[in-house]
This record gives C-alpha cells, structure tokens and sequence, in this order.
C-alpha cells in the first residue's frame, strides 16, 4: 500500500494497472462553504472514477461523523437529517452521497468510516484543537471563544492510521464509526493544555455550548481494538504535535 498525492492522482486514475486495496482520504473541510462545486467534486465524482478502476477489491471512503450533526443517535445505520438550503450540510449531503455509492455497490470489499475529529503530529491550524496549539506556542496562553462544556468526539491519529487499514482488508461490516467513542469538553481540552503550563482562558461572552451526541463505536471494537482516550495521560502532548 502506497500513498498517492495530489500531483500523480490524476497520472494514478488514467493508469490501467490493478489498485487491490484503496484508502480514499480526498476531501474537503474548513473552506467547503467557499468551494462547494470542488467539495462535491471530492466526494462524489473522484471517488465514482476510483471506484470504475480494475481490479478494485477494497476500497475504503473516509466519510465523517458530521453526518449525525443533526440527530441524536449514532449508530451508523441511523436516519440522518439534513437541511439541503443550510450552507453547512452541503459537506454532509456530499459525504453521503459518496457513502451510498460505495454501500450500492455489490462488491463486500468496498466500505466506508465515518471519522470522528482527529489530533496528533501536524495538526491543521484550521481546526479547533490546531488553532489552540498555535496560539499556545506562539504566546503560552490562550483564549477559547467557545463554552467550556461544548463537546465533540477525538480520536488520535495514531489510531487511525492503526485501524484504516484494518478495516480496509479484515472488515466484516460495510459502515463504520470511527473516534474514542467518548466526547471530551473545552473545559477537559483547557485542563489538558493546562497540565503543560498554557494559561487557559474562557471569553466571557462564549455562545452556550453544543454537546455532539456520543459516537458508537461498538460495531468497531466487536472486531478490533478501540482507539484510546486522545488527550489522556499517556496520549499525546503538546511538544509531539508540531
């Protein structure tokens, strides 16, 4: 298994020589709303091309645990709600269309994970846990314009990179939820970056908080090992995510 980047993706999809096992990572995240025709495009018509290559065995789409943003169960065959006028389900709507691509097709080998907000080495500055890092390295202190108690799923990286695979070749199931399986607050995150000496402050005038319903992961840990706890004691620190 191989990596393909951006500049020989287009050289690797013309290419006629056989790709067993695909890990489909393309997509789009903070600047979907800027670029919607390119979100679809990521999540729908690249991976339809992918998966008309030969001799296609496994594929795995990343898919995302935004998709319940509206519901409170999730459980991944859960009904799922969304509002196609709201700017921001767009991202939902074109990861599940991708999604019902990949489940209509009748080869076994062909799945999706729905990803849960992931942490580790390289954090992108464009999300919450990222941007809190960078103000934390640049000044030691930091502010977070959101409620303590809002609370969303994590899952670190090495996790991910541990499990992709795994589901890829050895999945049972055609859908899976992939994070920690538990939501961690602003206010454990602010404890968490405390515990390494960042000042951590709260804006007094933060909107009230969202608690994202708990995510189950227990289609994933019937067959593997669940991810750990990503901001616990022997997780990750700020010094190992540059």
């Amino acid at each position: 298994m191989h990596a393909v980047g951006r500049d020989g993706f287009a050289e690797w999809l013309r290419s006629d020589v056989p790709a067993a096992t695909v890990i489909d990572t393309i997509g789009l995240t903070a600047d979907f709303r800027q670029r919607p025709h390119a979100t679809v495009e990521a999540h729908v018509e690249i991976l339809s091309r992918i998966m008309q290559r030969p001799g296609l065995c496994n594929l795995l789409f990343l898919s995302s645990t935004r998709v319940y943003a509206r519901s409170t169960e999730t459980k991944e065959d859960t009904p799922l709600l969304c509002l196609s006028s709201d700017p921001s389900d767009l991202y939902n709507l074109s990861k599940l269309l991708g999604e019902s691509l990949v489940l209509q097709d009748p080869r076994p080998g062909l799945k999706v994970v729905r990803l849960s907000n992931v942490v580790g080495p390289g954090q992108p500055q464009s999300t919450f846990v990222g941007a809190l890092l960078e103000e934390a390295r640049l000044s030691n202190a930091v502010t977070i314009q959101q409620s303590p108690d809002t609370s969303k799923d994590y899952v670190h990286l090495a996790d991910v990179v541990r499990l992709l695979p795994l589901i890829a070749e050895q999945g049972q199931q055609r859908i899976y939820n992939l994070g920690s399986g538990r939501n961690t607050s602003h206010a454990q995150v602010a404890t968490w970056l405390e515990r390494q000496g960042v000042d951590v402050q709260f804006a007094a005038q933060a909107p009230g908080g969202f608690r994202f319903p708990k995510l189950q992961i227990a289609r994933l840990a019937v067959e593997f090992a669940p991810p750990q706890e990503p901001f616990g004691q022997t997780s990750i620190n700020l010094h190992s995510m540059p």
